[in-house]
């Protein structure tokens, strides 16, 4: 029996619950209590580093039995959500409210980007094919993506009705009624 896709998709939801539930009990406390521009700072970066989907080129030299089409969609996918996610972060630590709308941007994008590479995954039959460095990027970092784009959502959502405005230092503020509101947003649950 081949055990190669039951290990990668398991590997994957057990990932997906395990950085879920850090992101219950660790990541949402944390955020609520943070201006908002810090909040979507901190989720911002783990998709700069979208730019490592790069490896599939190598991983389709040694074997990795993907077309030279869905290589090239992955990257151009990733490399255009890191991007996006750098300059969202520039433009909120910049106190420019243009920040939040690249943020959603990039929230659309990435949800467009996941959906497209699993539609592309089953059409080239990859599940259960990869190894190596592309194995533990679609086992640890892909849900590390999904589960902080979800709270990027919820984040953007949730504090909409908050202004950023710059300080003197560079970071932002919110309003008192902002903290109240995305605070009792997170304790109703």
């Amino acid at each position: 029996m081949n055990y190669l896709i039951p290990a990668q998709a398991g590997a994957q939801l057990l990932s997906l619950f395990v950085f879920g539930a850090i992101a219950r009990w660790y990541v949402v406390p944390w955020l609520v209590r943070q201006e908002p521009a810090t909040a979507l700072i901190a989720l911002l970066w783990v998709h700069v580093f979208r730019y490592v989907a790069l490896q599939v080129f190598s991983s389709q030299y040694d074997g990795f039995p993907i077309s030279d089409g869905g290589a090239m969609e992955i990257v151009v996918g990733d490399v255009a959500g890191a991007v996006l996610a750098f300059i969202a972060i520039v433009l909120l630590r910049r106190g420019w409210r243009v920040g939040v709308l690249v943020a959603w941007l990039l929230a659309a994008e990435t949800v467009y980007d996941t959906v497209s590479n699993i539609h592309g995954g089953v059409r080239e039959h990859l599940m259960g094919a990869a190894s190596g460095a592309t194995w533990l990027v679609l086992v640890f970092f892909v849900p590390a993506v999904v589960v902080s784009v979800v709270l990027l959502v919820w984040q953007l959502y949730a504090r909409r009705a908050e202004i950023l405005r710059p300080t003197h230092s560079g970071e932002t503020v919110m309003s008192p009624k902002a903290v109240a509101l995305a605070t009792n947003t997170v304790l109703k649950r």
